[in-house]
């Protein structure tokens, strides 16, 4: 039988813990739960929700990073891509859609169109970027944008939900 002392057992119980207890802050527990389970509410307006869609297919795999359920219901996604041209007519729609998605919300403007207007901003139809009507969290450029740009994009809203700072940081 093996005798051991008071202070080695102790060593061996803080061993123990120090490797198998994380203290950290509910808010860096939520922004870590929040930031790998974005679901993102299915809204193409234009050429760009294909692209949108490619991405979601076994090519590209959107899966991967745990962004594979699209829904259809505002109730239920927390992530508005807007994909595509935004007309004035589409505005209001968009933004009952935005006010109906629970908080946390966020939004990603995708394509030229959405961003600026696009080719189209000298229409009178046409609304010169989302972000006069929603609040935009990550801007995505191209016309049409690629598969692997709204990844990337979405892994910088990844990044900016987990550490709240570098969305408030500027150059």
């Amino acid at each position: 039988m093996e005798v051991t002392t008071f202070s080695e057992r102790e060593q061996q119980e803080n061993e123990l813990l120090q490797k198998n207890i994380l203290v950290t802050s509910i808010d860096a527990v939520l922004n870590w739960a929040r930031s790998n389970s974005l679901w993102p509410l299915s809204s193409g307006l234009a050429c760009c929700a294909i692209e949108m869609m490619s991405s979601a297919a076994g090519r590209f795999d959107l899966s991967r990073f745990g962004y594979e359920v699209f829904r259809a219901s505002p109730r239920q996604a927390d992530l508005l891509i807007v994909a595509g041209t935004l007309t004035w007519a589409m505005a209001g729609p968009l933004k009952r859609l935005y006010e109906q998605m629970p908080e946390p919300k966020y939004v990603i403007a995708m394509g030229s169109c959405a961003n600026t207007g696009g080719p189209f901003a000298d229409s009178y139809s046409v609304v010169p970027g989302v972000d006069q009507i929603l609040p935009v969290d990550v801007y995505i450029p191209g016309c049409p944008p690629r598969p692997e740009a709204l990844i990337h994009g979405m892994l910088e809203l990844k990044r900016k939900i987990q550490d709240p700072n570098v969305a408030r940081k500027t150059l």
